[in-house]
């Protein structure tokens, strides 16, 4: 109803609907940006293309530069860039053998690839070394690679992600998503409740940033 008024408002004051309208999406746009969160951002992947041409250069100039290189596959891998930033993350194997992350982003590129076993063991090494890196995200991905050939194991990795994530609302939309591919409806519907009520809990500073979420698991309740 707010919108409706809203574009009537505009309309008679601009006297062109289609600016009117532009108008009203803009303030929109902006007001969700700025207290919900559920729009992504329209400058952010032009943020990360210069971020990329920039790490380019850099590792051109300076091919030994192993941080630069595993941002750029990183954000390669962002860009869905998958078989660019696979050959990156294997030069420079030798140097983080010992980080979770390296392990988890090198495994969500193969899947990715379609390299399933080799990925998924990949993940799960990284886990291994450290079980919250990436806040225990890359069990979803895993949840969502088996979800329709192997269901059992797609359900014990969303088990393992609500472990680590028990009080947030974005885990527990996560999960009721992944719960609905499943078929799992019921388990969907409390997993979207239990991420409202978490939201509802939370102090002030926290909401802001769960808001999106919490929001997305209502919506989602109530198909």
């Amino acid at each position: 109803m707010f919108k409706i008024f809203g574009f009537i408002f505009l309309w008679r004051i601009i006297g062109n609907p289609f600016v009117a309208l532009l108008i009203l999406f803009a303030i929109l746009y902006l007001l969700d940006r700025r207290y919900v969160g559920i729009f992504p951002s329209i400058t952010k992947p032009f943020r990360r293309m210069r971020q990329i041409s920039k790490l380019r250069t850099t590792v051109s100039l300076n091919p030994n530069d192993v941080s630069s290189k595993f941002e750029l596959a990183r954000l390669l891998s962002e860009r869905k860039k998958y078989k660019e930033a696979q050959p990156i993350l294997h030069q420079i194997e030798d140097r983080y053998e010992q980080s979770a992350e390296y392990w988890v982003e090198l495994g969500q590129v193969n899947l990715k690839l379609g390299q399933t076993a080799e990925g998924e063991a990949q993940i799960l090494q990284g886990l291994d070394i450290n079980r919250k890196a990436q806040y225990g995200q890359p069990y979803l991905r895993l949840a969502g690679t088996f979800r329709h050939t192997d269901r059992d194991k797609a359900l014990r990795y969303v088990s393992e992600f609500q472990e680590i994530q028990s009080s947030s609302s974005e885990a527990y939309y996560l999960a009721g998503s992944m719960f609905k591919a499943l078929g799992r409806d019921e388990d969907a519907k409390r997993a979207f409740a239990e991420s409202i009520a978490i939201y509802r809990s939370l102090p002030k500073y926290k909401k802001r940033q769960e808001r999106g979420w919490a929001l997305r698991s209502f919506f989602a309740k109530m198909r």
